[in-house]
């Protein structure tokens, strides 16, 4: 069990799905149960599906708390207290207490998860302690999950989407799903309907579409074109999910700012504007297309087609930077 507890809490960050959130990192860098071709911390050192514990609880608690005094002398806000490692986090078998053990701060908790141990009662059983929960469902095809995930050879699909169920049935905060897309693996129609088929039978509060837009573990990751983005929205939306583009953009989505050109691109980063909303936006504002033809030719504006509806969409920045 490791003593170094210096880089356990990190933040507060802004989140666009936590609003200030300060990081707890208890498992050590680069220590997951997936190796996935897109994740922006490079690969994954130490693969490994089994828990065990990394540091001891008291040491975790002293220094978040000392991580929020430190907030709250430069009066940062604080809303969540988020487990989100350079890993995966369910791998600490401790994980129930720590959650257990930071409530009394006053803050509420939450876990972002690849749910690759959910199938295991006892992870189940700690993520019903936090208020938020995120988890990952990128495939529901076994060649694609293995594919894309790259997951430790001792973990089997079929119960971890079972586990996901469970979770979902018995959960009673918020939870989340997200699915990161990645052109030619994961972006077919058929493989997103089936996952979003699904996660509708799961019934999240909210799903995520993410895409590529950090240089990722493999060189040759990239993000789908943005009317396969656009697709995989509507489709997610033809079966009754809330979805939200997830993309790494900062900024006030959905904030008046005033200024419809930063309003338009920072709605469009989360979710596809129809045409006729888009002109709406343009007149209640004053302004006209010719705002639209600007940013369309800047590069920060695409026009997609999807069921004979015209949508407008961020463009989105590719992975390694790629315009």
């Amino acid at each position: 069990m490791s003593d170094d507890v210096s880089a356990i809490a990190f933040g507060p960050v802004p989140s666009r799905r936590l609003g200030r959130s300060l990081g707890v990192s208890t498992i050590p860098a680069k220590t997951c149960s997936y190796a996935c071709v897109y994740c922006q911390l490079g690969k994954t050192v130490n693969m490994r599906a089994e828990r065990k514990a990394f540091h001891d609880a008291v040491a975790i608690f002293e220094e978040v708390e000392r991580k929020i005094k430190e907030a709250g002398d430069r009066s940062e806000p604080v809303d969540f207290l988020t487990f989100v490692s350079d890993g995966e986090p369910t791998l600490d078998v401790n994980l129930d207490r720590q959650i257990e053990g930071l409530k009394p701060l006053g803050f509420k908790i939450a876990v972002v998860s690849n749910a690759s141990l959910i199938w295991q009662a006892e992870v189940r059983d700690a993520l019903e302690k936090a208020d938020w929960v995120s988890l990952k469902i990128d495939a529901v095809s076994e060649s694609i999950w293995r594919r894309i995930n790259r997951p430790h050879k001792s973990l089997e699909l079929d119960r971890i989407l079972e586990g996901i169920s469970r979770f979902s049935s018995t959960h009673r905060g918020e939870w989340t799903t997200e699915t990161m897309l990645v052109q030619g693996v994961n972006d077919a129609a058929s493989e997103i309907h089936k996952v979003a088929e699904f996660i509708s039978s799961l019934k999240p509060t909210k799903s995520y579409l993410s895409i590529p837009t950090r240089p990722p573990a493999m060189k040759w990751v990239k993000p789908p074109e943005e009317e396969v983005i656009n697709k995989a929205y509507q489709i997610f939306r033809e079966k009754s999910l809330e979805v939200e583009y997830l993309i790494g953009y900062e900024g006030n989505a959905f904030a008046s700012t005033g200024d419809v050109e930063s309003d338009l691109l920072s709605i469009t980063s989360v979710h596809p504007m129809r045409e006729d909303a888009v002109d709406e936006l343009l007149s209640g504002a004053g302004a006209g297309w010719s705002l639209i033809d600007r940013l369309i030719a800047d590069g920060k504006l695409v026009k997609v087609e999807y069921d004979d509806t015209g949508f407008f969409v961020r463009r989105f920045p590719a992975a390694g930077g790629r315009k």
